[in-house]
């Protein structure tokens, strides 16, 4: 463990731990290209060819008040938004660049109206930054730059100096704590090794600690390269098969980053979109594993949330104003409590309520092992009407049991008019 870290009082994640869902959002130059939010990198443009987004960058139906609103209804509880992405390109009015939304045709700040508009709507307010930067003088080129095949290029990195790159982000950090004091910072991302960076390119320690110091409530994500400063785990693209663990091996926080689709970035020609149930599967997942879901928009150059956005968030809408009960506050079983098949449950330690989600709808009956004298009074939780269970009874040849201790409730045949039931039990 580091000085830098030491030195600093790790904040609460208790309302992040409670919220379980909320919004990213990648919106940059990369949106007028609409083929991925790493096209610079895939095509390997330069900085001049990448240039024609930039002076064409007019975001007229910007409108944070809807995207908020959004985000609000599909039942997020805070919205994480690219400051800058790897392109280097600035959401907001930075000192220090001229490659910033105000210097294009747009003119203006981006930054400032979102945070409004989502403080307004009662939602918590996070900052993705990115680490790389691929329009920055000092950047060198590696790996994962557009450049990386060009030997011109790269025989230049012997004039540049990263430490006034690192110096650089350390500014624009210190702009955006100090203006609008996030309730998260989203650094994005490391990877050291040959021809990569890590955490002595980025200068992480002296990272850290200016964010410490000047956000001491901020809650870090773990991609700084730097061991034990992450206040939250990142999963990328992938559900976890079970809870994350840190850098000392403890049970961590977590949050899983996801797309609708393929892309991070607004991608006009992706079609390889998630149903709502798919995209509910995955936040009841986590949360059964005491993780949040972060469910990423690619806004298109315009401002707006394209169609296929806005048909997932207001699916998820519906099915959260029924069932947000199960998610809110929510977390694992306790240990040993064994889950039936096509199932995840989730819990409520302060109101002792069990959320058994039903992912493949059963026949007649539901199983719940060892729940048997635990279980109370059952209710479907979309509409609040009872669920029966079988009264004990003998085993045997020709009836369900219970007599192993298993709780058994009897459902209707026809599966219920929502994407995925839940039943609420009430415990004993």
């Amino acid at each position: 463990m580091t000085s830098a870290i030491e030195k600093f009082k790790k904040p609460s994640v208790d309302w992040f731990t409670h919220a379980r869902f909320g919004m990213f959002i990648h919106w940059g130059l990369y949106a007028l290209a609409a083929r991925h939010e790493w096209v610079k990198s895939r095509e390997e443009l330069n900085d001049e060819q990448y240039q024609r987004y930039f002076d064409h960058f007019y975001p007229d139906l910007y409108d944070p008040r809807e995207w908020a609103r959004r985000a609000r209804e599909a039942g997020m509880k805070y919205v994480v938004i690219t400051t800058k992405h790897h392109e280097g390109f600035c959401l907001w009015d930075t000192a220090h660049t001229e490659y910033k939304a105000t210097k294009t045709p747009w003119g203006r700040d981006l930054i400032e109206p979102f945070v409004a508009a989502v403080r307004e709507a009662g939602l918590r307010v996070g900052f993705y930054y990115s680490l790389l930067d691929w329009h920055h003088p000092d950047y060198t080129v590696d790996l994962r730059h557009p450049q990386r095949n060009d030997t011109e290029a790269r025989a230049m990195d012997a004039g540049k100096d990263i430490r006034r790159y690192a110096e650089y982000m350390r500014n624009q950090v210190a702009e955006l704590l100090t203006r609008f004091q996030p309730d998260i910072i989203w650094y994005d991302f490391s990877f050291p090794g040959e021809d990569g960076k890590g955490r002595e390119h980025w200068e992480s320690e002296k990272l850290y600690a200016l964010t410490r110091e000047l956000c001491p409530d901020v809650l870090i994500d773990n991609r700084l390269d730097l061991p034990g400063s992450a206040d939250f785990i990142t999963p990328e693209q992938f559900q976890p098969t079970e809870q994350p663990r840190d850098d000392e091996g403890n049970l961590a926080d977590w949050e899983a980053c996801q797309t609708f689709s393929g892309s991070w970035g607004y991608h006009r020609d992706e079609d390889s979109w998630k149903s709502v149930e798919q995209l509910l599967q995955m936040l009841i997942d986590g949360v059964s594993k005491n993780g949040n879901l972060l469910l990423n928009v690619g806004p298109t150059s315009r401002g707006e949330f394209d169609s296929r956005a806005c048909d997932r968030l207001s699916g998820i809408g519906d099915w959260m104003k029924l069932h947000q009960r199960s998610i809110y506050g929510c977390g694992a079983a306790p240990e040993g409590w064994q889950v039936p098949p096509d199932c995840r449950y989730t819990y409520n330690a302060s109101t002792n309520r069990l959320y058994v989600h039903l992912f493949a709808w059963p026949f007649k009956h539901l199983h719940l092992p060892g729940m048997l004298g635990r279980g109370g009074y059952a209710q479907f939780l979309h509409d609040g009407s009872e669920v029966m269970q079988l009264e004990p009874q003998r085993k045997s040849n020709t009836s369900v049991s219970n007599s192993d201790g298993t709780y058994v409730l009897i459902l209707p045949t026809r599966k219920p008019g929502v994407v995925i039931p839940v039943i609420e039990l009430f415990l004993k």
